[in-house]
């Protein structure tokens, strides 16, 4: 054969911020150890290796082994090392400034860890946008690689792609490789000859192409069924053995070598972006079915090859529209990326400074992609990566109240526009309790952070339609009768759990706190579950504000007049904290203008995130201090003044208090999602709704206040336990030194 192509074998090894420890070492122990072990006995074939930041300090903290394996392939030239941002951000979604310091902290790192120069880097999720261009380089990085999907929208055809171009910004020149799709899809699934047959076909129709595979390490050893097919069954084995075999016009290689060897295939600008897996599901869920029909019926036109690069789906910005949660966690990560540019333009002290630095890098891993978007797998959809994006960003919060020099302070009160969304919020709060209000949606409280163990209590996710629903439904035998979460031979559909059809409930308000419902007289609360009984207009109408603040007292009162039934009446809720009162919010209701005489069914609805439920530490206790049940109990409770949740691992008890007894209906809000091992029920929150049934009184007036209590005694107990016999371990591996 005349015909030799170059291979580059691109491997992203990734998981994210918050991911659970037992994680990081199974996909350590079945998919990152077992390819080096086979890698090492073919020193002919060098990879291209991307290990993302967040997994990066586990390994160095962990299996520091690892790192020194790692670095023996790269010293003797058979791994190359990506850099990146360091935690893994979509590039889109967060500022010009982090794009730049992310990459260059971590090209930094890399190159001291590694002993390596860093000059690629792998662009997470390959969410493309031109102006990258020049901030990538801006950072010290000379080429990158992206989806073949990415040149084809800029009108290039598949025959074109068997390189690399260069493209550029304000006359800043980047190189940009052409990953294909093909071999995403061929890699690790096709037998290895049908891989070398179409590295063949290419070799004898472009001769001296470029072909380069770059997909997500975890596809080999983690993904379902990988682990035995790829080290069991022997498949890497019999790859790299045929790649071997076929050296004498099957060159392997490196990003680096491509690029110092190689011309470019000439000057491309690459439209707006991702793989397009990921542009379908940023899709809303109705277009994105649409969309999906569109090409299945398409699929089969004799001249569909030559359309389909005309043929695009979404945006991946609007994940931030598809998803309003997601928003909320973008709109806070903006806020503290600019107190960070204020502060650290102020800070001179050493101290301060790294304080400045230590805040920076909470940012950072704030901005880890993965919760931010959902797709095929969680992401969006798991309470604790949402939990560490917000564990992050309030740590970092902290930092720079630190490094700015400010004191134990009092509360303070502010209005601004916060979640992006041209209207004013209001945030207050002091040392205990950060509180974010909404008047221009229900006056709903939607941000609740608990600085003391860095939580945000509404970081809620509703339940709302997915594309994927309609399999669960369209397998509701299996769903029912298969619970040990079997693959049904037909459609390949995976259920964690059973009867997950009968699960299937979306949400028509946003789960937060502070929502107003005016009820059906008598409804019960298993109705009100189904979304049964709302006669106002109050849940998500509109609320106007003012705020009133003094050095010991900030309060924003809130009301609406709207419409119960046929009947105008009028909400107002004042919203206080007191400086004294440090974990405890105060929120007083008087409803005006009620039909005297009438019934009237109230309810304030509250929604608890991050407290998990399942297990009998966590749960529910009335005003005797009884145990109620665990935190997914449903339930309406006997009149009572006061419920409150426990959730002993976290070391937190939230509690309400009101000043008329109350009903409580509880409910646990629960959302059916895919995963990577199949489909699940995922507990999203705790839903406290305290109601009352009362005949309107003869002037029309009715008042009730509730408190809002946060006890972190527990978890600061443990804090200070677990740095205590730090100090001590410290202290006693100091004398035996």
């Amino acid at each position: 054969m005349n015909g030799q192509v170059r291979l580059i074998l691109t491997l992203h090894n990734h998981q994210p911020v918050g991911n659970f420890d037992g994680v990081f070492e199974g996909a350590f122990q079945d998919s990152y150890v077992p390819f080096l072990d086979v890698l090492q006995d073919f020193p002919e074939l060098p990879v291209v290796l991307h290990i993302s930041g967040s997994l990066l300090d586990w390994l160095e903290v962990n299996h520091p082994e690892y790192i020194a394996r790692v670095r023996e392939f790269v010293q003797r030239g058979q791994i190359e090392i990506l850099g990146g941002p360091y935690y893994e951000p979509i590039l889109s979604a967060i500022p010009r400034r982090d794009r730049i310091g992310q990459i260059q902290l971590y090209k930094r790192h890399l190159e001291n860890l590694f002993e390596t120069r860093v000059r690629g880097m792998w662009v997470p999720e390959r969410v493309w946008e031109q102006s990258f261009a020049g901030e990538i380089v801006d950072a010290g990085i000379e080429y990158t690689l992206l989806d073949d999907t990415h040149f084809r929208n800029a009108g290039l055809n598949e025959d074109s792609l068997h390189g690399f171009y260069l493209t550029e910004e304000s006359g800043r020149l980047l190189k940009v490789f052409a990953g294909g799709e093909r071999l995403r899809y061929l890699i690790p699934y096709a037998d290895p000859q049908e891989l070398i047959n179409h590295c063949r076909g290419i070799a004898e129709r472009f001769p001296n192409a470029v072909l380069i595979f770059g997909d997500d390490g975890e596809k080999f050893g983690v993904w379902p069924g990988s682990k035995d097919h790829v080290y069991r069954d022997g498949w890497l084995r019999r790859f790299f053995t045929a790649l071997r075999e076929n050296q004498e016009w099957l060159h392997v290689t490196t990003m680096a070598e491509t690029v110092d060897y190689v011309s470019p295939l000439g000057r491309v600008y690459l439209p707006d972006a991702s793989y397009r897996e990921m542009t379908e599901w940023a899709l809303p869920t109705e277009k994105q079915t649409q969309y999906r029909n569109l090409v299945s019926m398409n699929e089969q036109r004799h001249d569909w090859h030559s359309m389909r690069q005309f043929v695009r789906a979404g945006f991946w910005r609007n994940f931030l529209v598809k998803y309003p949660e997601s928003n909320e966690m973008y709109s806070r990560m903006m806020q503290v990326s600019r107190r960070l540019e204020e502060v650290s333009s102020t800070v001179t002290s050493g101290a301060g400074l790294q304080l400045v630095a230590d805040a920076r890098r909470e940012l950072y891993r704030g901005q880890c992609n993965c919760s931010y978007w959902h797709g095929a797998f969680g992401g969006l959809y798991l309470p604790h990566l949402r939990n560490a994006v917000y564990r992050s960003l309030i740590s970092a919060e902290m930092l720079l109240d630190r490094a700015a020099g400010r004191k134990a302070r009092g509360v303070e009160i502010a209005a601004d526009d916060f979640n992006l969304d041209a209207r004013k919020e209001i945030r207050m709060g002091g040392e205990g309790l950060t509180a974010f209000l909404s008047p221009g949606k229900g006056g709903h409280l939607y941000e609740l952070d608990v600085r003391q163990i860095q939580t945000n209590l509404l970081a809620t996710l509703n339940r709302r339609s997915e594309p994927y629903h309609d399999r669960i439904r369209a397998h509701a035998g299996q769903a029912a009768s298969d619970t040990g979460g079997g693959v049904d031979p037909n459609g390949g559909v995976r259920f964690k759990q059973p009867n997950l059809d009968q699960k299937l409930q979306y949400d028509s308000w946003a789960r937060k706190s502070l929502v107003d419902h005016f009820l059906q007289p008598g409804l019960d609360h298993r109705s009100f579950e189904h979304g049964q009984g709302e006669l106002g207009d109050f849940v998500e109408g509109v609320y106007l504000s003012k705020i009133r603040r003094s050095d010991e007292r900030v309060e924003a009162t809130l009301w609406r007049e709207g419409q119960l039934g046929p009947y105008q009446v009028k909400v107002s809720k004042t919203v206080s904290m007191c400086a004294q009162q440090r974990s405890s919010i105060e929120i007083q209701y008087r409803l005006e203008n009620l039909p005297v005489g009438l019934p009237i069914h109230f309810g304030v609805e509250f929604n608890f995130a991050a407290m998990p439920a399942g297990a009998n530490d966590r749960y529910y206790y009335d005003a005797d201090g009884q145990n109620l049940g665990t935190l997914e109990r449903s339930q309406a409770t006997e009149p009572s003044e006061r419920v409150g949740l426990v959730d002993e691992w976290l070391g937190l008890d939230v509690s309400l208090d009101v000043s008329h007894a109350a009903r409580f209906w509880t409910q646990p809000i629960q959302t059916v999602s895919q995963s990577e091992s199949g489909y699940e029920l995922v507990h999203q929150s705790c839903a406290v709704m305290p109601t009352w049934n009362f005949i309107a009184p003869s002037d029309g007036q009715w008042t009730v206040t509730i408190n809002l209590s946060v006890d972190t005694s527990i978890a600061q107990a443990r804090q200070l336990s677990e740095r205590a016999a730090a100090k001590l371990m410290t202290m006693e591996l100091s004398a035996d030194e």
